[in-house]
């Protein structure tokens, strides 16, 4: 009777914490859907609130009135997203097997060859001058994909700690018995064990491809080439700009944009299709933390 009740407190209090942490995570991001759909004017007199005191739907008016530029950057953030994303798995998982076998040579040197990018890197003009000036990427889509594909140490290592301690070396050995050769090996037997590590890392790529603004911001002056992100802080630099100085005709158009709800707007419009995506992708992720948690 006495465990009967201890398990029953047990419960109440993991739901309840759990509770309290699920309205925590998701009340930032209500607050901010509630932000972009209030009054200007109600914003700057009382504050944000969770329930606005008078709805406007001005902010998305205005940005959807430029409709074709946010579907065209969308259109470019999604390919660059699941093409940086592909080749990043592809490139982070052909580097992190070979060391994560006992048999390469200099596997300690090429580890910490890795290891020191995470502390020490070229810098910014650098790497700006080696892409723009080497490699001719400037106002190419490339520009988007390629840089975040070379500086992820982390992930590698990452995934490397993976393969060693989840991959039996004897299913490997036995593969080789069989005659199986490396690439056979590599995408029949170690890529479907590493399912799990596989759908972590692509979770954070593609997080990070889809918020990345930055490669765009240095890298891309054409505006058919810019992302979703590039171009909602393009927008919201032109409007504040506009508004902050008086030597534009533009001015009287600018300054009845509703500039503080904009920014909110802005936000859920650059994060909500990644959040609607979430689910669907979050089957596989699942899917592959299961399979690759039941071995033997």
């Amino acid at each position: 009777m006495v465990n009967l009740y201890s398990n029953r407190v047990y419960q109440i209090t993991v739901h309840f914490v759990l509770i309290t942490m699920a309205i925590a995570a998701a009340f930032p991001f209500l607050l901010l859907i509630s932000a972009s759909l209030t009054e200007e004017q109600t914003i700057i007199r009382n504050g944000y609130s969770l329930i606005p005191d008078q709805f406007s739907f001005d902010a998305y008016v205005y940005l959807f009135n430029q409709y074709s530029l946010i579907l065209r950057s969308y259109g470019i953030t999604t390919f660059i997203t699941m093409v940086g994303t592909l080749l990043g798995l592809l490139i982070t998982t052909l580097i992190a097997y070979p060391l994560s076998r006992n048999v390469l040579p200099f596997r300690s040197f090429l580890s910490f060859f890795v290891f020191f990018t995470l502390l020490f890197n070229g810098g910014l003009v650098p790497m700006y001058l080696v892409y723009t000036d080497l490699f001719h990427l400037k106002d190419t889509i490339w520009s988007l994909i390629i840089p975040n594909l070379l500086t992820n140490g982390f992930y590698i290592l990452l995934m490397r700690s993976f393969f060693s301690t989840s991959i039996p070396g004897e299913i490997v050995e036995s593969a080789y018995v069989d005659g199986a050769s490396e690439w056979v090996i590599y995408y029949k037997i170690v890529l479907p064990l590493a399912l799990p590590s596989l759908a972590t890392i692509g979770l954070m790529l593609m997080i990070s491809y889809w918020n990345d603004w930055f490669n765009g911001l240095i890298f891309i002056n054409d505006g058919s080439l810019y992302s979703i992100q590039n171009l909602l802080n393009r927008m919201l630099s032109d409007v504040q700009y506009l508004q902050q100085n008086s030597l534009s005709g533009k001015t009287a158009v600018a300054s009845s944009v509703p500039l503080a709800s904009v920014r909110m707007a802005i936000a859920v419009i650059g994060v909500l299709p990644l959040i609607a995506a979430y689910p669907f992708f979050q089957k596989f992720f699942v899917k592959g933390l299961t399979i690759g948690a039941v071995k033997g």
